[in-house]
């Protein structure tokens, strides 16, 4: 059983258990069944026991309700790549290509990305690749704070998880949050910045790359993911 199927089984038991409370149901028998495996209940590992400190947080996000993106998307987009990475690269949020797939940076801006990744002689699977939220916002509009305030505790966790040597934030959402105030990208990019004691690189998002594909955009980007190499994997 996935996280979002266990996530939502629990939900409605809830519901069933509070409506029983209302008509006055205050006991229920114990299935025979599980009585005669009481013991290996008592011993048994809870689901996640033995997770991963990443696979942990997915689990705790579980099947998210916690603001109105749950609504209109289709998929959570947690993350994907190394869990012990060295890099992390952190956008602003899914966009359909992602919200139908459930993989981060899949569409036109996800193929550039992937193709500075190589450039930097690394492979998708060597990085970490995550937004700041984790659901689609309608039309691709930037994330309310009142939605990034409630994705924000398990970005923290994932960072935390992962503790690269490097982060990379892409666009101007990302680094705002990461940095906690409201930064001009194209002044802020290219100068280290901290982030809960890990390196922090703001820079250009591939999107903007695409909107404004000139030599100048270009080769500033490259020289910020070329510090961040210096950064993550020193001579």
């Amino acid at each position: 059983m996935s996280a979002q199927e266990r996530s939502a089984l629990l939900r409605e038991l809830r519901n069933s258990l509070g409506s029983m409370s209302d008509e006055g149901v205050d006991w229920l028998p114990r299935p025979a069944a599980l009585e005669s495996s009481a013991e290996t209940d008592l011993t048994a590992e809870s689901p996640g026991d033995d997770a991963s400190p990443l696979e942990a947080v997915r689990l705790e996000l579980g099947d998210c309700q916690r603001c109105g993106l749950c609504e209109t998307r289709n998929q959570i987009v947690f993350g994907e790549g190394n869990p012990n990475a060295r890099v992390v690269f952190v956008g602003e949020g899914p966009g359909a290509d992602e919200d139908r797939s459930g993989r981060p940076f899949v569409g036109r801006a996800g193929e550039l990305l992937t193709k500075m990744i190589g450039a930097l002689g690394w492979k998708r699977e060597d990085v970490y690749i995550c937004n700041i939220v984790k659901c689609r916002p309608p039309q691709n509009r930037d994330p309310k704070p009142g939605e990034i305030a409630a994705c924000l505790p398990f970005l923290d966790k994932q960072l935390a998880a992962i503790a690269p040597r490097a982060i990379i934030t892409l666009g101007k959402p990302a680094s705002s949050t990461l940095l906690g105030r409201n930064v001009a990208i194209t002044k802020e990019r290219g100068i280290w910045r901290e982030f809960n004691g890990i390196p922090l690189m703001p820079t250009y998002h591939p999107a903007y790359v695409l909107r404004q594909y000139t030599k100048e955009v270009r080769g500033a980007v490259w020289d910020d993911l070329q510090a961040v190499r210096e950064r993550a994997f020193p001579h």
